[in-house]
């Protein structure tokens, strides 16, 4: 009996391995259909496999190496070698003719979808949950059988938990009303919007008056969990207005804190300010040009060099202009407006000769790509770094206003400037480094403004007016008042924009200002002092 047991298991072993060969061979033969159903019924077929094989398989139709014969036989064209797509092995003798499978975009996105489903059996954790992210959004309910057995195979939850939802989105389809009365209640616990919307659909009534959805407790809890989902996207969405506020009032108090130092110290409306702030753009620019010709190993840390030179080269052209222009302008506002004015469009017409009209583009360091994924929102790590960079300049500003001789004069001659003279301060001189440093701090702000979008001649006229607002509100001359006038200006901007605008927000965010300086001239805070000049 024995070897009778052994042979029959052996004829069972060769007529199954003989079957699933063959039914490797249907599918893969199906891909160089001519009918576009059948190659997408073959992709699904091989999907349904989980074999790495037919990973390899769909991963070459992609990448157009795919080919059929004349006789439906399906072949990889390789590195100028013809294999066998089933066993990769080199056909002999060679085809005489082969025809290319040509990949439309619903073959495409069936293959992206595909590809992406058996990944989620990939060591690598990267992959899988990328992969479990590619599908999130697939309508294909072949892919069921496949998404249960990653699940059950799955032991990181934040990927289990995709896939789930992504099982439980394909179960709506079911024509069982429990299968789907448990789909809704898995969904309820997602944070994205298109599953709110997807819920929505089981709402809607046809022409006739009927609702899609038939039964009335599936609809129910679909209205239950498109009311949860609609809370946790409105905590989210406030969030993500927030951050993107305080994103924007970090890029204000970079643009104001110079402002704020030249304006109170010196009483200059300084028009020529945002020029400073485009010449710092300018000078990343340059420094990246720099790095890419000269040392591109080095290239993700040229924004750390050009820091410095950013400063540098704002702060050198405001003292020059201080010298030569400004310098004989004290005291005489409507002239210092003027000249300002014209300086700052000398200044973008030079740009324009050297650079041309046309912007051009930073790029961002390999660090700062990509962002942080907090539930339905992503945090971009170039803003996060520019909300931090912010954060330093600031605290590097008031180390120098606070403990620093410059900084002691600075504060001396803003408070009162003939006191400070007969005391034997030399106030053309602190004028000359405050109207620099003003001009540096603006560069570093150009310097963060080209790491989240283009940099043209033009940069500067979009701050100017709002850094004045913020200057003027926190109180002439006071750093705490800079702060709390920017990052309240960038919050309340982004949460009002997206209920009236970005023009009636300017507009709106402009009155308010003005009736509160009608109330308090002084700003926020005011300035703390003597002022013995008339």
């Amino acid at each position: 009996m024995k070897p009778i047991s052994l042979l029959v298991a052996l004829f069972v072993a060769i007529v199954f391995a003989a079957t699933a060969h063959a039914l490797d061979e249907q599918a893969a033969a199906g891909l160089g259909a001519e009918d576009v159903g059948a190659r997408l019924e073959a992709i699904n077929a091989l999907v349904a496999t989980g074999d790495e094989a037919a990973l390899a398989l769909l991963q070459a139709m992609q990448d157009g190496e795919l080919n059929v014969t004349p006789s439906g036989r399906v072949v990889i064209v390789r590195d100028g070698k013809i294999l066998n797509a089933i066993t990769m092995a080199t056909l002999e003798p060679v085809p005489e003719e082969i025809d290319s499978i040509v990949v439309n975009n619903r073959i495409r996105g069936a293959l992206e979808t595909a590809i992406g489903a058996l990944k989620l059996f990939s060591p690598d954790r990267a992959v899988r949950l990328a992969s479990a992210k590619a599908i999130e959004s697939t309508s294909q309910t072949a892919l069921l059988p496949l998404i249960e057995k990653a699940i059950a195979k799955e032991s990181d939850r934040g990927i289990r938990e995709s896939l789930q939802q992504t099982k439980a989105a394909l179960d709506l389809k079911s024509s069982d009303p429990g299968v789907r009365l448990a789909a809704v209640t898995m969904l309820a616990q997602s944070k994205q919007g298109q599953v709110k919307n997807l819920l929505l659909a089981l709402l809607e009534k046809d022409a006739s008056g009927i609702y899609f959805e038939p039964d009335e407790n599936v609809r129910a809890a679909a209205e239950r969990s498109v009311d949860s989902i609609r809370y946790r996207l409105l905590i989210s969405d406030y969030l993500a207005r927030l951050f993107t506020g305080l994103s924007l009032g970090s890029i204000l108090l970079l643009v104001a804190l110079g402002l704020a130092i030249t304006y109170g110290l010196l009483g200059v409306i300084n028009m020529a300010h945002g020029e400073m702030l485009m010449i710092g753009a300018y000078a990343t620019f340059v420094t990246q040009q720099l790095f890419k010709s000269y040392a591109p190993g080095l290239f993700d840390w040229y924004l750390v060099a050009a820091i410095p030179v950013a400063f540098a080269a704002s702060a050198l052209v405001g003292m020059v202009l201080e010298r030569t222009v400004i310098r004989w302008l004290y005291g005489r506002p409507l002239e210092t407006l003027l000249a300002t004015w014209g300086i700052s469009l000398f200044l973008i017409q030079s740009v324009r000769q050297i650079f041309g009209a046309q912007n051009v583009e930073v790029a961002n360091p390999t660090w700062m790509s990509g962002g942080v994924e907090l539930g339905n929102m992503v945090l971009p790590y170039n803003r996060i770094v520019i909300i931090a960079f912010s954060m330093f300049v600031l605290l590097m500003m008031w180390l120098m206003l606070s403990r620093t001789r410059l900084g002691l004069f600075v504060r001396g001659v803003t408070q009162n400037r003939m006191m400070a003279s007969c005391v034997g301060v030399h106030t053309a001189r602190v004028d000359l480094m405050a109207f620099g440093l003003g001009s540096g701090v603006a560069g570093l702000a150009g310097c963060a403004l080209s790491q989240i979008g283009n940099v043209g001649p033009d940069l500067g006229q979009s701050y100017i007016i709002d850094s004045f607002m913020v200057v003027v509100l926190g109180g002439v001359g006071q750093l705490a008042g800079t702060v709390y006038a920017a990052l309240g200006l960038g919050v309340l901007s982004k949460f009002l924009e997206p209920h009236i605008g970005a023009v009636l927000t300017k507009i709106l965010v402009l009155v308010l200002i003005i009736a509160f300086i009608q109330r308090r001239p002084q700003g926020l805070f005011a300035l703390k002092g003597r002022a013995v000049e008339a």
